[in-house]
């Protein structure tokens, strides 16, 4: 009977290209019991879909350590069938130094990493050279060529590692050749300096990958560790980690909230950039959602825990961003795939340069394969190969910055694509919650009537009854005390407030305790024609008043809508809701309003639109969302969402705002013309050095400079991809 397959998450440390993960891959591949493997150089995470036997554990741990790299297990999906590797942090560490391969350290400055050691004693080494070549010249050859040894063991132990492994074709493959090919020819004062500049390459490579890796381990280090939990009335400071939902913590003033959750009391002003990016503090307060790892203003904050440490907005972040660098873009598996036939390529090139000229011209064989040698380093395929990945890495961390998270490389190629967009009325386009927009007083002040409603609905948890509140909070209004209050089942509300027998509800319900004047029922009608829900108040025998209120559309809701269109991008409403509001809203914001839809309806506008030739993205937050944003091109869900909409979507807005779409499809735009510049970069260099060493202009040293250069250009130009603004107008 075939056991079951389950997958198992690593840490490994030590990788800094694209190369390196595909060298581990494709060695674990060759296991027996292994299925797959996922490898990130970027974030250093590595998932293996194994059979359930105990000893491959082991089997995985030495064939990555025996590569060269450090390990760790992170999780598995059956942890009491796969033991951790029994090595511990600091044995890594040792395997690391052994192997030379620790290209970046995951912790410590990058100049007490094994991969800065053995650069510094490879230095040191030909430093030395020089030095007693000068005091014994007819042995510089060999004093040089032990020099180069310092450097080039560790390499050529990772070559033949990777070789039996099954990827004979590595750049440590090139190096190793090239070197001793210049050790024969007498050219070991190169060949040992070549091997430094190597070595200095690599950790260049290392710094620079480390600094993409790190930008979304910062984001989870902005959770603090310790939390203060409220336990019936006293307070006691535990691990953040520890909080469970539903548990009541207080935050103090200057203090980083430590848990997703809704303020139950207090109000004050919310930093939220370290997360959104957003400049300016968010005022919230009772009822309102706050972020793991945002900052508390100005007041003390008592907030009950909607998500575990495990499940927070950070964690989550996280998580999808290290799942989605998993997942290669086309670019990256057609990058992939030309690597696999460019190296061996690179071979057959260096070969035929150093034999057809010598025999078919009669060449010096000395000056032909030397040229060889120079040609295998400029082929070495590290910047080719780590263009893509390096770019996209880069744009996901930014956008998860941002809180925009895209799920795969794939995904972030894409959208750039776009060419219509379909929105979500209700939670995308709108806040998802009625707010109080008219105040009408019949005979009666304004104030007062806010000031009898909100007492009618103290207490309530019906929308309608929060908006009203909420109005008369921000109003500052004194709310008086109800007595005899009440519920009528779908008519409204009744009390009495202030010695006055009070009634709040639908016109209709109004309507047949006191009859509306034709200009009242003209009134209601242009409000209900603005797509506005109205509630009449009567006090005894007469309407004193109206409240009108609207899901209202978010308050970036025109410039993320204005963004798109810029884009030359078509934009169509999608919405359940009656055709009079749908109207109005598209009225106000200016876009084409399809009402009184099913989830089946959606799915079906989506189709006709992909049918006519657009690239559809499908935007919303709720369940009757799913089927569409399941259909279209790529679906995107609007952070709060339903998990139904999450799961189903292809990318999430985190934080709500409509110009985040346009922005997440500028920072496609952004991402693919970086990768176009990274490869021209890699090609262009070596074209140019190619060219140059052939007709002898260059030698050994430019070329390893034009490699080394090549790659660390490459990835700092990915890395601008960090720092560039995620805007709509960018």
């Amino acid at each position: 009977m075939t056991s079951a397959i389950e997958q198992t998450r690593f840490r490994v440390t030590g990788m800094d290209c694209a190369s390196c993960a595909s060298k581990i891959a494709t060695t674990l591949r060759r296991i027996p019991g292994v299925s797959d493997v996922s490898v990130s150089a970027t974030t250093g995470a590595m998932v293996v879909s194994h059979d359930n036997d105990d000893g491959l554990m082991t089997k995985i741990e030495e064939k990555v350590t025996g590569l060269g790299y450090g390990l760790a297990l992170v999780s598995s999906t059956a942890d009491s069938h796969a033991p951790r590797p029994k090595s511990k942090p600091h044995e890594h560490d040792d395997a690391d130094n052994s192997h030379g391969h620790n290209h970046g350290p995951s912790s410590g400055p990058w100049w007490q990493s094994a991969k800065a050691r053995l650069t510094i004693a490879s230095g040191l080494a030909l430093v030395a050279a020089y030095g007693i070549g000068l005091l014994l010249p007819e042995w510089q050859t060999w004093i040089f060529a032990a020099a180069m040894l310092v450097g080039l063991v560790p390499i050529a132990r990772r070559a033949i590692a990777a070789a039996l492994s099954g990827s004979p074709f590595s750049i440590e493959t090139l190096m190793t050749i090239a070197a001793i090919g210049a050790v024969f020819i007498g050219a070991s004062e190169e060949a040992a300096a070549v091997v430094l500049l190597f070595l200095i390459g690599e950790l260049l490579e290392g710094v620079a990958a480390g600094k993409a890796r790190a930008s979304i381990q910062s984001l989870a280090a902005l959770v603090p560790k310790t939390a203060f939990i409220d336990r019936s009335g006293k307070i006691e400071e535990v691990p953040a980690e520890s909080l469970a939902v539903d548990a009541i913590i207080m935050v103090r003033p200057g203090d980083r909230i430590p848990a997703d959750g809704v303020i139950v009391s207090g109000e004050g002003g919310i930093d939220e950039s370290p997360v959104t990016g957003e400049s300016v503090p968010v005022r919230k307060g009772v009822d309102a959602s706050v972020f793991a790892g945002t900052v508390n203003g100005d007041a003390a904050l008592r907030i009950r825990v909607t998500a575990t440490a495990a499940d927070n907005t950070i964690a989550r972040v996280v998580k999808l961003v290290e799942e989605a660098q998993e997942s290669k873009a086309p670019t990256e598996r057609f990058m992939d795939r030309f690597s696999r036939y460019y190296t061996p390529g690179v071979l057959i090139a260096a070969t035929l340069i150093a034999i057809v000229p010598p025999l078919a011209f009669a060449g010096a064989w000395s000056e032909w394969i030397y040229k060889a040698l120079a040609v295998l380093l400029i082929g070495c395929p590290c910047a080719l190969v780590i263009s893509t990945p390096a770019a996209i890495a880069a744009s996901l961390s930014a956008g998860a910055r941002r809180g925009l998270l895209l799920k795969g490389g794939a995904v972030l190629e894409n959208l750039r694509r776009i060419t219509a967009v379909a929105l979500d009325k209700t939670g995308t386009l709108t806040a998802g919650k009625p707010q109080v927009t008219d105040v009408i007083g019949f005979d009666t002040a304004e104030g007062d009537v806010i000031r009898l409603a909100a007492a009618l609905e103290t207490g309530s948890s019906h929308p309608l009854a929060k908006a009203i509140l909420a109005r008369a909070a921000a109003d500052g209004v004194d709310i008086p005390m109800v007595a005899d209050a009440g519920a009528l089942g779908g008519k409204g509300v009744t009390g009495t407030v202030e010695g006055h027998s009070l009634f709040l509800g639908s016109p209709q319900a109004a309507n047949d305790r006191a009859a509306l004047t034709r200009e009242q029922t003209s009134q209601i009608a242009a409000l209900n024609d603005e797509g506005k829900t109205v509630s009449l108040l009567v006090r005894g025998d007469s309407i004193i008043g109206a409240i009108a209120m609207r899901d209202e559309p978010r308050p970036d809701a025109i410039s993320g809508l204005s963004a798109l269109t810029r884009a030359g991008i078509k934009i169509v409403m999608l919405t359940g809701d009656n055709r009079r509001t749908a109207d109005a809203i598209g009225r106000h914001l200016g876009i084409e309003p399809r009402a009184e839809l099913l989830p089946e309806d959606k799915q079906r506008i989506v189709s006709e639109l992909q049918a006519e030739g657009y690239v559809v993205a499908k935007v919303g937050d709720g369940i009757n969302d799913a089927p569409a944003l399941a259909a279209a091109d790529i679906g995107i869900a609007m952070g709060g969402g339903t998990d139904v909409a999450l799961e189903t979507a292809d990318a999430a807005v985190l934080h709500g705002r409509v110009g985040d779409i346009a922005a997440m499809i500028q920072l496609s735009k952004n991402t693919m013309s970086n990768i176009g510049q990274n490869i021209t970069i890699a090609l262009g260099l070596k074209a140019v050095f190619l060219a140059t060493t052939v007709i002898g202009i260059t030698g050994l040293w430019p070329a390893i400079l034009a490699d080394t250069g090549a790659t660390v250009l490459v990835t700092l130009n990915a890395l601008r991809l960090l720092r560039s603004p995620v805007s709509a107008g960018v």
